[in-house]
Order: structure tokens, then sequence, then C-alpha cells
């Protein structure tokens, strides 16, 4: 489950902290490490990423750079770490698109997760939030779900892209909540953002900031959170467990790789060095602040849960025949 996966990862991480990082093989004295961002410049993955290689600097004692390279699902940041050379000097910073769900997405897909990219740690975990509009005809889950069982195919889920994760949480609540909302897919999160604010759709699987930073506001009204747990960021608000909907619990979350190939000390050691880039108030409350759970998991645990939730996701693709090419 992942509960115990999330224990186990973070009583290993702690006990790991203080290791050393540096070997005669990385860092390379002098070389720039690249972060490779998949998304435009100013996003929170951005911000995190930019905080996170004034860090590094410091403590490898090399110059670190954040590199942006959006588009495509993520897919050209990813072929700019596939193509590196396998040192520990070329990461990239994504999430869970690029090696859970892009694989069961795309036919042609550019790189395998397997055999071209190198897991290194799972950084933080991000649960979505199901939200409502505030002009929907129900302020809870139950109430939604009522609703929706008494008006089948009247009630309406966005989603910022199709096959995105937003999507794919609106697929899962539909068969494993056994009720019939529609898809409404979105050209990004601000339309359909837009679209929800402005009661043209009801519901929406969002981000835990811009969720909560809603609500607060009174735009919204939180109903589940997709996951095994409660969040920190607003325990109030139930898991879709416990309002009687079990398995829409696969958060998605913050991802470090390196290229094929890497060897596994150097992948370990790239890992000691993230967790004390990131172990520090500054950057753990960034990502608590954002909605985000640190995991600061192993490259060898982190591996793990890509093959357990690659599962999990491709099942759904499959089941709902989502493609994107």
């Amino acid at each position: 489950m992942w509960i115990k996966t999330f224990a186990a990862v973070m009583g290993l991480a702690l006990s790991l902290m203080g290791g050393t990082v540096q070997s005669q093989n990385f860092p390379i004295p002098g070389k720039t490490m690249r972060i490779i961002v998949p998304f435009t410049p100013g996003g929170q993955t951005d911000t995190q990423a930019r905080f996170l290689a004034q860090r590094l600097t410091g403590i490898l004692d090399i110059p670190v750079v954040v590199e942006n390279k959006p588009g495509a699902s993520t897919i050209i940041g990813a072929m700019e770490v596939v193509k590196a050379q396998p040192d520990g000097h070329t990461l990239l910073y994504t999430i869970a698109a690029t090696a859970m769900q892009n694989p069961h997405l795309f036919s042609k897909l550019p790189y395998s997760v397997e055999k071209d990219l190198t897991p290194i740690m799972f950084a933080a975990t991000s649960p979505m939030i199901l939200v409502a509009s505030q002009n929907a005809p129900f302020k809870t889950f139950s109430e939604m779900m009522r609703y929706a069982k008494e008006n089948p195919n009247t009630v309406n889920f966005a989603s910022t892209s199709a096959g995105g994760i937003s999507h794919l949480n609106g697929e899962l609540l539909k068969s494993n909540g056994a009720v019939d909302i529609v898809h409404i897919p979105f050209k990004g999160t601000s339309e359909a953002m837009t679209a929800l604010l402005g009661g043209h759709v009801h519901l929406l699987f969002d981000g835990p900031a811009t969720a909560i930073e809603n609500a607060k506001a009174g735009k919204v009204h939180l109903l589940a959170i997709a996951d095994e747990r409660r969040s920190k960021a607003a325990p109030h608000v139930p898991t879709l467990t416990e309002e009687g909907v079990p398995g829409v619990d696969m958060p998605g979350g913050m991802q470090f790789f390196g290229p094929g190939n890497m060897p596994p000390d150097i992948a370990d050691q790239v890992n000691a060095a993230l967790k004390r880039a990131i172990n520090v108030p500054e950057m753990l409350e960034m990502y608590r602040t954002g909605g985000n759970e640190p995991m600061l998991s192993s490259a060898a645990q982190h591996k793990e849960i890509i093959e357990t939730q690659s599962k999990r996701w491709g099942k759904v693709i499959r089941q709902q025949n989502i493609r994107l090419d």
C-alpha cells in the first residue's frame, strides 16, 4: 500500500541523511550540472528546481543550472536527458506523466523508461483534490454522488488536457464509483480553471495548492482527496476511500531521473546530494505550501514505485482507450 511504502521510504531517507556525496566518480570537478525542467519558467516546478540548484551548487562545489525544455507532455525535456552522458551531471525534474503515464498514452514514445531513464528519487507526492464549482448543485462528495446517480450524464468534470492526471483521476472516479459523469477536456490549466470558476463545469481534479487557495477564497468546494490518507495541508478533506470509492489513490509527484545506464553508485551519490539539498526548512516548506508531501526515496525505491504505479495507470488508460497519438 502507498502508506506503507511512504513510511518505509521516509525511514530510510532519514537514516541516510548525513552521508557524503563526493567520490572519484561524482561530481566531476568543474563540470556543470544541468537540471532539466520540462515546463516553462516561473511555475512551481521551475521555482523548486532553481532553489535546489542553488543548494546543490554549495553541496557539490560545481555550477548547477536549470534549463527549461517545455512541451509534448514532458517528452521534450525527457529526451534532453536521454541523450546526455550518465555521469550524474544531467537530471530531469519532472512529474508522474513522464514515467508512469506516457508509456501507455503514446504508442510511439521516443524513449523507454526502463532503458533510457534512471530513477534517482521520488522527491514529493502531490495528491489531487476533487473540487466543485460554487455554482454546482452540491457542496459535498456524498451530495455530488447522489445528484449524479439521480441525474445520469448531467454532472461533468473538466480536465487540463486529455490523458493528463486530472482526466485519468476523473475516469477512475467514474469506474470505481460507478457513476456517470461527463469528461470535458480543456487546453491547459488556465482554461479548465476559468470554466470551473465561471460555473461552466461542475468538477475538476486540481493540484492541492490551487485547490486549497481557491477554497479559502470561497471560489470552490473541496470534496475529496485522491490519496490513501488526508492531506496535512487540508486535514478536513476526506479521502475518496473514506467516501466509499477506493482505488483512486494514485498521487502524482515530483521526481528526479538521470540518463539510462547510469552506474548505481553514481545514482546513489546524486540521490544523497539531493537529500541534503531538500532536507532544509525552506525547501520542505516550499513543498508543503504547494500541497506536496516530501518523500525523499532512494533510487531503488523510486524504481519500485514507478513499476507499481505505471501498471495501475496503464490499466486505467487501457480500460478507457485513451491515446494521445
